[in-house]
């Protein structure tokens, strides 16, 4: 059978209550102070896996435009730069010795290379998946070849 709750058991649960109700806000409070700070701290030092493609400085002389170091983009190739991808995939084609199975698709959003359409070049950067094309290349440097 159950008995009326005196007033110091009331009183005790409601000291009770208010402990656990402290400790929950303490530890959500904690809680957010640690994401935010591991948060920081990925954000400062950088993520693992995630690389930014532009190393270097900028640079644009009378022949060369883009990154400066020519060591951070690896892939390269020397052809005439022509306007138009193929199918979506790429702003830009350059065209190699070797006919049609050689031609590089480009992109970039370092290089404006509009400025260089009919012109001999040699575009370095990074080559990426296509579903179209047999190379597509993101430039992050471009040198203009005299013909």
């Amino acid at each position: 059978m159950l008995t009326p709750l005196d007033s110091k058991q009331v009183q005790d649960r409601s000291v009770s209550t208010k402990k656990l109700r402290t400790i929950v806000i303490v530890v959500f409070v904690l809680l957010a102070f640690l994401g935010v700070g591991t948060g920081y701290l990925l954000a400062s030092k950088g993520v693992v896996g995630v690389s930014t493609t532009t190393t270097g400085s900028a640079i644009k002389t009378a022949t060369v435009v883009g990154v400066s170091d020519p060591s951070t983009f690896k892939d390269c190739a020397t052809g005439i730069l022509e306007k138009e991808g193929f199918q979506g995939e790429g702003t830009h084609k350059l065209l190699r010795d070797g006919g049609p199975s050689q031609t590089a698709y480009l992109i970039s959003s370092v290089v404006d290379m509009d400025q260089y359409v009919g012109t001999k070049v040699k575009v370095c950067g990074q080559t990426m998946q296509a579903k179209k094309v047999s190379w597509f290349m993101d430039v992050g440097r471009l040198e203009t070849l005299s013909q």
